[in-house]
């Protein structure tokens, strides 16, 4: 029972996310889909999951809108991410888990807000990505230093460098004019992978019997993250680059073959040494 106090929260969650899910099928079969504004998703989860994702939050949207700014958000999520590495490392990992996915639910948030709250700046946008940043370097430190005795270390070393040169890659790309926004692992996808991860390992964690099993469950979910944020790295790396390649071919003058030119020392024809002496001897 111990297991299912500590964790109803996530079980309740979990139980308004499928009925929600349910009625909001139901809707959209009906033709009586909501009219929700500036919906974005992504690859894995499609237009019709994110719209659903924008529609459950609409409750908690409309309390903030006009009563906090999307920085505000944007810093109290990074809080709780500095909050859930600290629990990590010290093996609180209910504590880890849901200060993570509150903090997930609020980078969803943050953006949404500025639009709505007309707050969009560069100013903002680069508090936004670079506490992101910063985020993620917190909760991937916190499970490096849980898993710093065991092989699955690597990882964690290796999650946290495939997430790092996705957003890298995006952000050089962007600086040299080519959107990148593709790939299979992207924050969205990196929130739900570890949230989903870290609520296993902490069921198993909270059991005398299965305690063992916490850190390969959080080890197997960051290799996972770690291989597919690497090929999404990898890929936007590849595309970009051939984009660049492409506008550098198709900016380059078209070079006119030059004739070579000829001196008058080299129009004189070729006449071997011993010719020549005779000549000047007159033979």
């Amino acid at each position: 029972m111990e297991r299912f106090y500590l964790l109803a929260p996530a079980l309740l969650l979990t139980a308004a996310f499928v009925v929600g899910f349910v009625i909001f099928t139901a809707l959209t079969v009906m033709g009586r889909s909501p009219e929700l504004r500036g919906v974005k998703h992504n690859e894995l989860f499609g237009p019709f999951f994110g719209r659903f994702l924008v529609w459950m939050m609409l409750p908690l949207e409309r309390l903030l809108i006009g009563r906090v700014s999307a920085n505000t958000i944007t810093a109290f999520s990074l809080v709780l991410c500095v909050i859930s590495g600290f629990a990590a490392a010290t093996g609180h990992l209910v504590i880890a888990l849901w200060t993570y996915a509150f903090a997930g639910i609020l980078d969803a948030l943050d953006g949404r807000i500025a639009r709505l709250n007309g707050e969009q700046t560069e100013a903002g946008a680069l508090f936004d990505s670079v506490s992101d940043r910063w985020s993620e370097l917190f909760m991937f430190t916190g499970y490096l230093w849980y898993l710093h005795d065991s092989p699955w270390m690597l990882a964690v070393m290796a999650a946290c460098g495939g997430s790092m040169m996705v957003s890298y890659t995006r952000a050089r790309a962007e600086g040299l004019g080519i959107n990148l926004k593709g790939g299979m692992m992207q924050r969205a996808e990196r929130i739900v992978l570890i949230t989903l991860g870290v609520l296993v390992a902490a069921w198993c964690a909270i059991g005398d019997d299965t305690a063992h099993l916490a850190g390969p469950a959080i080890g197997v979910t960051m290799a996972i993250c770690g291989v597919t944020s690497i090929a999404t790295a990898i890929t936007r790396w590849v595309s970009a680059y051939r984009v660049l390649l492409a506008q550098a071919r198709a900016q380059a003058p078209a070079v006119e073959p030059v004739a070579p030119t000829v001196t008058p020392e080299a129009q004189i024809p070729f006449v071997p040494q011993k010719l020549r002496e005779s000549a000047e001897l007159g033979i």
